[in-house]
């Protein structure tokens, strides 16, 4: 039996995970804890196999009287804790990096593919968090302390947080929708969930990054949530140029319309992926 602890109590990530390896009691016990006023000290590390670290403050604000708390708590508390797992003989450490360690997304009609080679190159103090923790943690990595990043594109799923309920709204309440293609890698938290479980399982090391079997548009999203919920919904060309020149400027509708996609060859095998594209955005509505 493995035990695996999670640091980020009632996380969406963590708890989904939870949920999943729930399913398995023979084989998994699994236990969340709170990092807050350091109560995760309290926890004892000693007996664990595996800590998925998903605790951290999402990009929620670029506020810059936020930028040291997104440091303190991005970056020095996952470091903290992954020294305190280390010192206490945990055999993996399993770190929720991100794949805005990258930058920005592209404008529209133009690609940004990451593979292997890229090098990172955070454009704001919330990547930079990430991607600090990220580059320390590399630096722990012995024969004894496997270190997992995982540089996860936008997941998504029932509940989640974020641009995907965003784009719920949207789809249910306009008949209208921006006729755009774009091209985004994205993972659905049972995949994300699934691939968690191969890691603890073959006890991987290094650098990964999961995502879907297929890429995503948001035009295809907000395409299967119209039809789920049994509405029509016109894509129209009409405000295309105006969306298109503003996107120069305005790094959030390359949120919605640019495109960043990791290359389908430095994701592994996919087998992680049980939910297809079209499937999973159903379950998520």
């Amino acid at each position: 039996m493995k035990k695996v602890l999670v640091t980020g109590k009632n996380s969406y990530i963590g708890t989904k995970f939870k949920q999943w390896l729930s399913n398995d009691t023979e084989n998994y016990t699994i236990e969340e804890v709170e990092t807050i006023n350091d109560e995760w000290k309290k926890t004892d590390f000693s007996n664990c196999d595996t800590v998925l670290h998903v605790a951290g403050i999402a990009h929620v604000s670029s506020d810059p009287k936020l930028k040291e708390l997104y440091y303190k708590i991005n970056r020095d508390l996952c470091i903290e804790i992954a020294k305190h797992a280390k010192e206490r003989n945990v055999k993996q450490f399993i770190f929720m990096s991100s794949m805005i360690i990258y930058g920005k997304d592209a404008p529209i009609g133009k690609e940004k593919i990451i593979n292997k080679d890229t090098v990172p190159n955070a454009s704001d103090f919330y990547g930079d968090s990430k991607l600090q923790a990220d580059l320390e943690l590399q630096k722990l990595q012995d024969e004894n302390f496997k270190v997992v990043i995982i540089r996860t594109p936008m997941v998504y799923g029932p509940g989640c947080k974020g641009n995907f309920p965003r784009l719920k709204k949207i789809a249910k309440l306009s008949p209208i929708f921006p006729n755009i293609d774009n091209r985004r890698s994205m993972i659905y938290i049972d995949n994300l969930c699934e691939f968690f479980k191969q890691c603890i399982d073959n006890e991987y090391s290094g650098i990964y990054f999961p995502q879907n079997k297929e890429y995503l548009s948001t035009k295809e999203i907000i395409k299967i949530m119209s039809n789920t919920m049994g509405k029509n919904m016109h894509f129209i060309n009409i405000f295309n140029p105006i969306i298109k020149l503003l996107s120069k400027k305005i790094n959030i509708i390359n949120k919605v319309f640019g495109n960043k996609t990791y290359a389908k060859e430095i994701s592994g095998d996919f087998s992680y992926c049980i939910v297809d594209n079209d499937e999973s955005i159903r379950r998520s509505i």
